[in-house]
């Protein structure tokens, strides 16, 4: 336990040093000033405090905004790096990885990227029910902890930065149009040939 609120302590200090704020003690000062949000998981309980932290960085997160955050997957994992003899603790892994996009006009997308966040927690043999509530309390912390980073990530991108994303996704999308027409132009424009017919003796 001490160790993890040290590390929470430092995380805190870093971030900080960074110019980032935690939830609760400031607001993170993002370039974009709206953005649409949206999961696959509508009802994710990721999405809803990342809507409400980028509401409270003064973004306006509204459905039609030009750029939109979308959540692809979000995936709990976990794995024992120790196993310990009956009546003894064993150390497990905890890891969430959440996969997103941003997506620009049309929902062309304008980049993708995954975030990650582990922590490593005792389970005690004896105590299920104690071990148990702490993994939930911890996951708890990982989400709050994988929303920040993601509004920490969103903060390091600018107007200028996803304008230029946008003109590039714009070409690429009216190359892939071009080279699609001039394929059927090509095969509407190729003479078929006529099936071989068989002479009846």
């Amino acid at each position: 336990m001490i160790k993890r609120n040290l590390l929470v302590m430092g995380l805190a200090v870093l971030l900080s040093a960074c110019g980032f704020q935690l939830r609760g003690t400031g607001t993170t000062e993002l370039a974009i000033k709206e953005m649409d949000v949206s999961a696959r998981d509508a009802y994710s309980q990721t999405v809803t405090q990342l809507r409400q932290v980028l509401e409270n960085s003064g973004v306006h997160v509204y459905n039609g905004a030009t750029y939109k955050l979308f959540l692809a997957d979000e995936k709990d994992t976990q794995r024992n790096l120790s196993y310990a003899s009956a009546g003894r603790s064993s150390d497990v892994e905890l890891a969430t990885t959440l996969s997103f996009e941003i997506q620009g006009r049309d929902r062309l997308p304008l980049l993708s990227d995954k975030i990650q966040v582990q922590k490593v927690v005792s389970h005690d043999g004896n105590n299920l029910v104690g071990s148990d509530s702490e993994v939930i309390q911890v996951r708890k912390e990982m989400r709050r902890e994988l929303v920040q980073r993601m509004v920490l990530r969103l903060s390091m991108l600018t107007p200028e930065q996803l304008a230029t994303l946008q003109q590039r996704a714009d070409d690429k999308a009216k190359a892939d149009a071009d080279a699609a027409k001039a394929a059927q132009e090509y095969e509407d424009n190729t003479p078929k040939q006529s099936p071989v017919e068989v002479p009846v003796e």
